[in-house]
């Protein structure tokens, strides 16, 4: 196995190599953050296990077979079908392998329904489930995995890969990137694209609008957050288009691919901005503690000081408001513009206007 998907994962990579080399297992659940690497660690495993790294990357290897949600969820639909496959005979490897993309999205009959199939699997099959949080897996499907742990990124770590990605970016926006991503190279790679300076000086000026604004409108700084998200939405379905347009789907598969990928791109748009808008007000805080070496938009430590002497007692609070609102943007279906006002009406009263 290549290890270039999982060199920054050393546990993962003792446990994953470590399984090639004594023998798979029949299930594995790779677990940790979003943006660190699961996704491409469980496609290089795949490689290795069928003996074709290529074709398993391009999605066209007869004996793996991936399962995403369709909407917001994995549904029973798609336990069924992988149940019908699951005793279908190799027909080029060893081995079949299955891969559940975002497996904590299995709703409760999908997860009833693969239980069974974990617990008695055909020999032959090797079926690798990939979380973002293992809290809505249930017990009895982790203790039937084998879990592989994945870990945020070290600065460190994302600095070289932000250097790899992008040679000759100067040091202070490597730096910037780095801290600002928190460890997510997904976080990292949105921040080197061509709109990235301008979205991040929209997300900021909101964030400083909060408290320095004498009229403040919560509808206009939630549309910061909306534009940004909607044009990665739209990138995204573009993207998913072109490759549903090489593909033999019924038009509700197309079209539910499609979807997905445009809505699961708007909304981890959304969760980044919430990330940076509380590393805004959490920097607000360190600095006014004197730490200005810890903070994050180190490139803007000139405007951190001026607003740290008036807004940083009730930065702390606005931070954990922020926090709040990620948590529910992560776990619930929300209406983003009318969630996004309500959240902005919140942080300006957090800071007493």
């Amino acid at each position: 196995m290549s290890t270039a998907a999982i060199q920054t994962q050393p546990g993962a990579q003792r446990l994953l190599e470590g399984a090639l080399h004594e023998g798979a297992a029949h299930a594995y659940l790779l677990h940790g953050p979003a943006g660190v690497g699961k996704r491409a660690a469980a496609l290089a495993f795949a490689g290795a296990l069928l003996g074709d790294a290529r074709r398993v990357e391009a999605g066209t290897h007869p004996d793996l077979r991936v399962v995403e949600p369709l909407g917001e969820m994995i549904r029973i639909d798609e336990i069924r079908a992988l149940h019908h496959d699951l005793h279908m005979r190799p027909f080029e490897a060893t081995r079949r392998v299955y891969l559940l993309l975002d497996a904590h999205r299995l709703n409760d009959d999908a997860a009833d329904a693969l239980l069974k199939d974990l617990e008695e699997p055909p020999a032959y099959a090797t079926i690798v489930l990939v979380a973002d949080t293992l809290g809505p897996i249930p017990e009895t499907i982790r203790s039937r995995c084998q879990l592989v742990p994945f870990r945020r990124l070290s600065e460190k770590d994302v600095r070289a890969w932000v250097d790899a990605r992008s040679p000759g970016l100067p040091e202070e926006q490597v730096r910037v990137a780095a801290r600002v991503a928190a460890g997510r190279l997904d976080r990292a790679e949105r921040l080197l694209d061509g709109d990235a300076r301008e979205r991040r000086a929209a997300l900021i000026a909101a964030a400083r609008s909060t408290y320095l604004a004498d009229t403040f409108v919560p509808a206009e700084a939630a549309a910061v957050l909306l534009e940004s998200a909607r044009s990665f939405a739209a990138a995204a379905g573009k993207r998913e288009q072109a490759i549903v347009d090489t593909l033999d789907l019924t038009p509700r598969e197309a079209d539910q691919r499609v979807k997905r990928a445009s809505r699961g791109a708007e909304r981890d748009e959304i969760l980044a901005s919430l990330e940076e808008l509380e590393t805004w007000y959490r920097d607000l805080v360190v600095c006014d503690a004197g730490a200005e070496a810890a903070v994050a938009n180190a490139d803007l430590l000139h405007e951190l000081r001026a607003d740290a002497a008036t807004a940083a007692s009730s930065a702390g609070d606005t931070a954990a408001a922020v926090r709040a609102a990620w948590r529910v943007a992560e776990e619930f279906n929300v209406n983003p513009a009318l969630w996004l006002e309500a959240m902005f009406v919140r942080l300006r009263r957090s800071f007493g206007r």
